[in-house]
């Protein structure tokens, strides 16, 4: 001890890093099991760790540039960033853009340029169709907007993301789905709603895990802003799969908008169980239109088209069938008005 007071306070620090690189040195080699490259590299080794952990951070603000990142690009991100701040949001159309790459959308010029009128009317671009009205639903509905917002749920999403959606959404004019992660007070902010359930049947969900046509009638005549049902079938993300819900992520909150119980892992099967081919959807969905009125539509992954040739033939020869139709795949979604 008498030593070490007596060396500058430099020397002392510098002994004691020494000291703590050897404990990592001996802990690496003698004590580590688990990792390999810890083990065989002493000390270095956490470097590789080091750098895997701030990679995402490296490759965001240093390797990528502004137009790589998917799904939005630093040069998207910072247009949001700007609007939502109500700042200068201008972008030039730039030449950082890869012109010749596939699928590249251009605007063609013209001499004289059709004159845009500005407007505060939010439905500035409104469905051409109404949906359900085909059908002869009994509360028929036409979107504000072609526009809208798809299918994210709460759960996956914080409540003060869903919320922000919501009121995004009245003053865009457009509709917010709920995804499947059932119907929360954070969508009942002001805008219209699409109530969308997957094989789990969150937010109407039955004891035994299937669907409840009660609880569906009990939740439509509670909340009128839900102006339609859309039914998830299959998505792009998870071909073939469900999902699962881990019970760490299970709130108070989240299972009492779910209906499911806390502590446990909550799965989401590859299929559903109201039921198993396509003439029973399309039993299933005529039930639910005449249960509670609204349209109800389908959301699916394209795949085998088998299935599809299949509904087709069954809504031409039999006038029955889903009132729109959401497709899902890696591009991104797109609605189909019957």
């Amino acid at each position: 001890m008498m030593i070490l007071l007596l060396l500058p306070t430099w020397s002392i620090v510098l002994l004691v890093l020494v000291g703590l690189v050897l404990l990592l040195a001996i802990y690496d080699i003698f004590i580590n099991k688990k990792h390999a490259i810890t083990h065989n590299f002493p000390v270095v080794g956490h470097i590789r760790y080091m750098l895997e952990k701030i990679g995402p951070e490296l490759r965001q603000y240093i390797v990528a540039n502004n137009r790589e990142e998917l799904p939005f690009n630093r040069s998207e991100r910072s247009w949001v960033y700007a609007s939502s701040k109500k700042e200068n949001n201008y972008q030039g159309f730039g030449s950082d853009k890869n012109f010749s790459e596939n699928n590249y959308v251009f605007i063609k010029h013209n001499m004289l340029p059709y004159a845009v009128k500005h407007s505060v009317d939010k439905d500035f671009l409104p469905s051409a169709k109404v949906i359900g009205e085909s059908h002869g639903r009994k509360k028929p509905f036409r979107p504000r907007s072609v526009l809208n917002i798809s299918a994210m749920s709460f759960g996956s999403l914080s409540a003060a993301a869903v919320e922000s959606l919501n009121r995004g959404a009245l003053q865009s004019g457009c509709y917010h789905n709920t995804g499947e992660g059932g119907l929360s007070s954070y969508h009942s902010k002001g805008s219209d709603v699409v109530f969308h359930f997957g094989t789990g049947y969150f937010g109407v969900r039955a004891d035994d895990g299937g669907f409840s046509m009660d609880k569906l009638k009990s939740l439509v005549e509670k909340n009128p802003f839900v102006k339609a049902i859309e039914v998830k079938l299959s998505q792009g993300a998870k071909p073939g799969k469900g999902g699962v819900l881990p019970a760490k992520k299970i709130t108070p909150e989240i299972a009492e908008i779910r209906g499911v119980e806390l502590g446990k892992d909550i799965l989401s099967p590859s299929s559903h169980k109201a039921f198993s081919d396509i003439r029973g959807l399309v039993d299933f969905v005529e039930k639910i239109a005449e249960e509670t009125g609204l349209p109800v539509g389908i959301k699916s992954a394209v795949g085998k088209l088998e299935m599809w040739e299949e509904l087709a033939e069954i809504m031409a020869t039999e006038k029955r069938g889903p009132d729109f139709i959401t497709i899902d795949g890696g591009e991104g979604l797109s609605l189909i008005h019957i």
